[in-house]
């Protein structure tokens, strides 16, 4: 469903970027909402649809972000959309589970990944999780605050305020609760590495299974950040060798060992956080 942890905003009016962009990351988002200015929307779509007929992007790795269900656009961006290969659409500003059906009639059959990012669609995300044709749910940050008519989701630090901090662990508990892909907001702070770095270890420690990020600079890191170090590799080879000699719970290495750290340790090995 996502091919890596590392997912790329490109701007659907910069075709010139799309082969750039999905060559950097494990998944392209084309994005026909927020990066596209309002005169741009139907130049980014019908570089969308030509694309497509060129087969430069593989509609396996490619998502697209359609604009919100309660816009004009929105209709437009799916009769766009209906004439190419991709059947992966993110929903802008997702607050309904009803407005996921719109993308998931007989017809379309699209596989949803749910933005939610404003007040209603997090306090609504279990509901749109449940969702059936819902396959993926990402959160974001400053949409977030916006439609609660706040200044900025951060402190000065660089941290995240708590109601941020609050809808985050609620997406993500509400995505993987349904077995979703939960997927971590973009760090919009281009030159904090560090900053970058630690959110991505921190979401990959959490649950999440991917971060969006909107510089292929990024792309690094994330995969970085999501990957296990050779030392955590080691010790969960090490615990799961010592695991079949010991019948239930267990010493080792000065921790207790039981069968939620015997989990997290096959993820380890698996190559996942």
């Amino acid at each position: 469903m996502i091919a890596g942890p590392a997912l790329l905003f490109c701007p659907g009016d910069r075709p010139e970027r799309y082969a750039k962009a999905a060559a950097a990351a494990d998944t392209v988002i084309i994005d026909l909402e927020d990066a596209v200015a309002p005169a741009d929307k139907a130049r980014a779509r019908e570089a969308l649809v030509a694309a497509a007929s060129a087969a430069s992007l593989d509609p396996a790795t490619t998502i697209v972000r359609v604009n919100p269900a309660t816009t004009e656009e929105f209709a437009r961006d799916l009769q766009a959309v209906r004439q190419t290969a991709f059947t992966t659409l993110m929903l802008a500003k997702a607050e309904s589970a009803v407005q996921v059906d719109a993308l998931a009639s007989s017809d379309d059959a699209f596989r949803v990944i749910a933005l939610c990012e404003t007040a209603l669609g997090v306090t609504r995300s279990a509901e749109i999780a449940a969702h059936p044709a819902v396959i993926g749910m990402m959160w974001g940050a400053e949409d977030l605050i916006a439609s609660m008519t706040g200044r900025t989701s951060r402190f000065p630090d660089g941290s995240y305020r708590d109601v941020a901090r609050h809808a985050r662990a609620t997406v993500l508990l509400h995505a993987r609760a349904f077995g979703k892909v939960a997927i971590d907001a973009v760090h919009i702070d281009i030159a904090d590495t560090d900053g970058l770095r630690a959110e991505a270890e921190d979401a990959a420690a959490s649950g999440f299974q991917a971060t969006a990020c909107i510089h292929p600079t990024q792309v690094e890191v994330i995969r970085a950040a999501y990957a296990p170090t050779e030392e955590e590799r080691a010790w969960a080879a090490r615990v799961l060798d010592e695991a079949t000699r010991q019948p239930g719970v267990f010493r080792f290495e000065g921790r207790m060992i039981d069968e939620p750290i015997l989990r997290q340790a096959c993820e380890l090995v698996r190559g996942r956080r």
